[in-house]
Parts: structure tokens; C-alpha cells; sequence
């Protein structure tokens, strides 16, 4: 799996003009990305799956591992 998530636009402007930072990200920190429109920088950083998806996609009381 990449350790980049590649954004579809700013979370600040929703400008779509995104680049990969320069900056060199020490593994764990998240990437980095810069949008060109409003010049900002900022990070993506995955923290996990929540349980409480996969309670709700089976919430017809069956065990969803058989």
C-alpha cells in the first residue's frame, strides 16, 4: 500500500490545483500537499477504520464472520 492518500481538492478553498510537498515527511507524520490557489500546505494522515461501520452494515443481529 502507498503511504500517500492523494487529495481531490483543498480543504480550504476546494481548489483542485494540488501538488505533493516538496518537504520531506518523516514516516507516520502524514503526507504533505500544497495547493497552488490559495497557498497553503497541509497534511493527510489515515488513523484507521472505525468499528462502528461494520456494526451498522450487519445490524440484522447475524454474526458477520460466518
Amino acid at each position: 500500500m502507498s503511504e500517500r492518500a492523494a487529495p481531490f481538492y483543498c480543504p480550504y478553498c476546494g481548489d483542485e490545483d494540488l501538488r505533493p510537498s516538496e518537504e520531506g515527511t518523516p514516516p507516520g507524520q502524514g503526507a504533505a500537499w500544497e495547493c497552488s490557489a490559495c497557498n497553503r500546505a497541509f497534511r493527510l494522515k489515515f488513523l484507521g477504520l472505525l468499528a462502528s461501520g461494520l456494526r451498522s452494515a450487519h445490524s440484522d443481529g447475524e454474526d458477520p464472520t460466518s
